[in-house]
């Protein structure tokens, strides 16, 4: 049993949790119908449309390409299969609107491509058409390319547990390995599909930075320019919460369409089956075809980031980049540390206590990942405003001060949207952790007299310090990626990494901005191999 005080603790910060995304629902109490009829006549179909197909064309083509790669590595086997099955997870480290940056840079006009196309043909322009990648279908490519890796994840995984004796079935009944992929492998792997796909589709409803460049009308383009052009941040909650519904919306619809999928393995430990061997030019083929995600999703922008960076190498010791990196790197560290905390805490007290008081709040508490950046900032800039103005009146009338912004203009209200934003990141991974840990060691520790909180401290955090240091890590790239909150709660004069990338290539200013992206994405890289190796160790324990 877990004590009261600790509980109510646990209860109270998972409810402080909750206020931004309340808030943000809350908003829709008070009507605003002039604002409602102005974008009714202009502009609200275009964001309801783009919104739906951007995240429905996200969702079909990380669907399409996750599950097609997920299938060729668990089930074949060639020459670098075991290199390309990590290599596949390498776009996430690149996050979408630095995709888009460096994609526009190669293919637009005056980029590298079109400018050899001219050059072979002799053509000029008006001479040819070149898709146009400032577009809706270009900003789903662009989140595809590096969503799609949530897919292949979760569906690697599947295709690896289904036992040998679903295909040895198959062949009994006289079905060829293609009917067997789509009648047998691909529903018994579908909740799998449908859950990545899911992520992704949330993720690209989520984006900013993408649809923004391109200039694609979205809801989180809406919300920046009701709040920022329009001056009025109640109508951007209302909007916020119109967009929190569609993706509440999805993950019902989500978990709806695999109400009646239920599958079993046996108890016994099941076989996995032999992959298929390929050599010659079946094997080549198949290897090309896992690199080509690779090499549209990663090593091209690289390389493209590389060419701009490699000119501009003298403004890695200016003052302005360190104090970017200082910037970055103090707040993702310190929202790391507080949000993998708060999951530590959160983990543990629904371990000592499984009572629904405790745990819906952080039910409630966790839900912050499965909604925009955007979002989530608005939830926290309302509440946290209207504290300071009440401090701030409340002071003047008292000892004839003003307080200011002590709240919604500092640090703190980023890192409590950052911390809304990813607590589930860190829950998910402290949880996993926690599994693993037989609760006859909690028994036994407390058999000898140690309290809950040193049963936490001298057993299980020198257990869970792998699960802890994933969280930090997870979690602290994350806050380096994201840029819709950071736009809106950063400080003045507080610049990020990433919103120095946007600042750069929103004035066009594609080459100077690769510096700062550049160093987003290395960064990024540290987890996605982190990951690797554990998704390594993990097929090769399930052997």
């Amino acid at each position: 049993m877990t004590s009261p005080l600790f509980s109510r603790t646990v209860t109270v910060f998972a409810l402080l949790l909750a206020v931004p995304v309340l808030v943000v629902l809350g908003s829709l109490l008070t009507p605003q119908p002039e604002l409602w009829a102005h974008l009714l006549d202009t502009v609200l179909a275009d964001y309801v449309t783009n919104s739906l197909l951007l995240a429905l064309g996200v969702g079909v083509l990380s669907a399409g390409i996750g599950t097609l790669m997920a299938w060729t590595v668990a089930r074949y086997q060639f020459v670098g299969r075991s290199v390309v099955q990590w290599l596949l997870l390498l776009p996430m480290a690149i996050p979408a609107y630095i995709m888009a940056y460096s994609y526009t840079g190669l293919l637009d006009f005056a980029g590298p491509v079109q400018s050899q196309l001219r050059l072979w043909f002799d053509w000029s322009y008006g001479d040819y058409y070149f898709p146009e990648i400032r577009s809706l279908p270009g900003a789903i490519l662009m989140l595809s390319l590096v969503l799609y890796p949530y897919v292949y994840m979760l569906a690697r995984t599947a295709f690896r547990q289904q036992s040998s004796s679903l295909l040895e079935a198959s062949r009994t009944l006289g079905l060829t390995p293609r009917q067997h992929f789509w009648k047998v492998a691909l529903p018994v792997a579908r909740p799998a599909i449908l859950t990545g796909a899911a992520l992704a589709m949330m993720e690209a409803l989520a984006d900013y930075g993408t649809v923004q460049y391109f200039g694609v009308t979205t809801f989180t383009t809406g919300i920046f320019r009701t709040w920022f052009g329009m001056g009025n941040q109640l109508g951007a909650a209302q909007l916020s919460a119109l967009l929190c519904s569609f993706v509440l919306l999805l993950l019902y619809l989500e978990q709806w369409s695999r109400r009646k999928l239920k599958f079993y393995q046996q108890g016994q430990k099941q076989q996995e089956p032999t992959r298929q061997p390929l050599t010659g030019v079946a094997g080549l083929a198949l290897l090309l075809l896992c690199l080509l995600p690779v090499l549209l999703g990663f090593v091209l922008p690289a390389l493209q980031l590389l060419g701009w960076a490699s000119d501009r190498l003298n403004q890695l010791f200016s003052p302005d980049f360190i104090q970017l990196l200082i910037n970055s790197f103090s707040l993702a560290a310190l929202t790391a540390l507080v949000t993998a905390s708060l999951a530590l805490c959160f983990a543990y007290a629904k371990r000592l206590s499984g009572h629904w008081s405790l745990a819906l709040p952080v039910r409630i508490a966790s839900m912050g990942y499965a909604l925009p950046g955007t979002v989530i900032a608005i939830g926290v800039m309302l509440p946290l405003a209207a504290l300071d103005n009440s401090i701030d009146l409340w002071a003047e009338q008292q000892f004839g001060i003003r307080t200011g912004l002590l709240l919604s203009g500092t640090l703190v209200a980023l890192v409590l949207a950052y911390t809304v934003r990813f607590i589930a990141v860190a829950l998910h991974s402290v949880e996993a952790g926690l599994m693993q840990i037989t609760p006859s060691m909690d028994n036994a520790a407390r058999s000898l007299g140690e309290s809950p909180v040193g049963v936490l401290k001298r057993v299980h955090l020198p257990l869970l310090r792998a699960s802890v240091l994933s969280a930090l890590l997870l979690v602290f790239v994350d806050v380096l990626k994201e840029l819709p909150a950071t736009l809106l709660l950063r400080p003045f004069n507080f610049n990020t990494l990433s919103v120095r990338t946007y600042e750069l290539a929103s004035d066009e200013r594609l080459a100077d901005a690769a510096l700062p992206a550049l160093a987003i994405v290395l960064i990024g890289l540290i987890p996605v191999i982190l990951l690797s190796r554990a998704l390594d160790r993990s097929n090769r324990g399930a052997k």
